[in-house]
């Protein structure tokens, strides 16, 4: 799998043009010349996208499937318009940070994607963008960590993330799930017993708080232990301290938690209130697939490169693929969605072309469902009088996911158009 992309940057603006390509060097793409093959086409502007530049753009892409992003600093709708006529994959805004494009110029291009657990923390929306930036300034704090939100939102990757982005990388990363311990067993799965301490016990042995003395311990589904248990959490937190089953004596370990939950603890009655504080220093949202839509083909691309390489294929998702990704809702979040990936290997699997469609009873659900989806835009357009921005507040999307939608239903306006 490679683990870059050669970037060609397009733009008549001279400023531009070499911003994007010291932006890429420095984040270790390789810049294209003329001649050179090209993995990824940057396109960079102001107001509007130069003809000249979209030719050679179209040119490029017209010789192989090329994607190409575009990065504007006057974004308006006419702007978003052009930019899905000319197939654009990514719409970015200036000022950005490197990270920002190189993840943009990753996610467009998933074969450059490294298959590591920090990459697997994709998204290319700006409220992704700003949780990875958070989870980063957390990773270098001693401080607990506290990750909320739904079942399948990656709560174990961000947790992971954090570990390897901060001062304890080098040290163990102890992974639990509290709601698999029962309250019997609490004592010595995590903080280990003494030689004789029940039947069996023929030597003492060390828990899993032990283990991770130095380094992090990450605490899944924490709103699924009992209060007995919770007790036993709250006191090893206070002091710092573990004590084996049947031992007399106490162990200092050093430990940072990260807890993570798909409950709301703060309203949870059956959870301690003085646990829920020492735990929520460091606050992490997860937000659900369904609030942040952009990032859903870049996911989707990525499982789909994962999967080539597992099965030995080269393939691409059709495009009414593509399409009934971005119509359904993902209640099982970034987890659904990976699974419906991988069934489309199985059943029937790429074609002799490497189309890759999706299984057969989850596209006859779909498809009936978008049009549902068209009743919900046009509705959300309606009650705002064709304002799109206030539209795509309603519909909890980004203006661009509502421009892609609007354009695959081909929805105008007559008389105009708002902003």
């Amino acid at each position: 799998m490679m683990t870059s992309a050669t970037v060609m940057v397009l733009s008549e603006d001279r400023a531009i043009r070499e911003m994007l390509r010291g932006l890429l060097a420095g984040a270790g793409f390789a810049v294209a010349r003329r001649g050179d093959a090209v993995d990824v086409v940057a396109i960079g502007c102001a107001a509007q996208i130069a003809e000249g530049d979209l030719r050679e753009a179209q040119a490029i892409t017209g010789r192989r499937h090329v994607p190409v992003i575009l990065i504007t600093s006057e974004g308006s709708e006419q702007l978003a318009v052009s930019a899905l006529r000319a197939g654009v994959a990514e719409y970015l805004r200036f000022p950005l940070a490197p990270e920002e494009l190189a993840r943009a110029v990753k996610c467009a291009m998933p074969d450059a994607l490294p298959a590591t657990s920090d990459d697997r923390m994709i998204g290319v929306s700006q409220e992704f963008v700003e949780i990875r930036r958070y989870l980063r300034r957390v990773a270098l704090r001693a401080m607990h960590v506290l990750i909320t939100g739904e079942t399948g939102t990656g709560k174990e990757l961000a947790a992971d993330f954090i570990h390897r982005h901060g001062h304890r990388a080098s040290k163990p990363f102890i992974t639990i799930n509290c709601a698999a311990i029962p309250d019997s067993l609490i004592e010595s799965e995590l903080f280990g017993f003494e030689r004789g301490a029940f039947t069996g016990a023929h030597a003492a042995q060390d828990g899993r708080f032990k283990l991770a003395d130095g380094g992090d311990v990450f605490l899944d589904e924490i709103g699924d232990l009992s209060p007995w248990a919770q007790a036993k959490m709250l006191r090893v937190i206070e002091t710092g301290e573990i004590q084996r089953l049947g031992g007399r004596q106490s162990q200092r370990v050093d430990v940072r938690i990260i807890a993570a939950t798909h409950r709301d603890l703060e309203a949870d009655p059956g959870f301690r209130k003085d646990l829920y504080f020492r735990l929520n220093v460091a606050r992490v949202h997860l937000p659900p697939l369904r609030e942040r839509t952009e990032d859903i083909l870049p996911l989707a691309e990525a499982f789909r490169a994962e999967f080539d390489h597992a099965f030995g294929c080269r393939s691409t998702f059709t495009d009414d693929a593509r399409r009934l990704l971005l119509a359904h809702q993902w209640p099982g979040n970034i987890r659904e969605l990976r699974n419906i990936v991988e069934a489309a290997f199985i059943d029937p699997g790429p074609d002799e072309t490497g189309a890759l469609d999706l299984p057969a009873p989850f596209r006859k659900a779909l498809e009936g469902a978008c049009g549902g989806e068209l009743e919900r835009i046009l509705r959300a357009l309606s009650q705002t009088h064709w304002n799109k921005s206030r539209a795509a507040d309603e519909l909890r999307w980004s203006r661009m996911t509502l421009y892609r939608k609007m354009a695959r239903y081909k929805l105008t306006r007559a008389g105009g158009n708002s902003g």
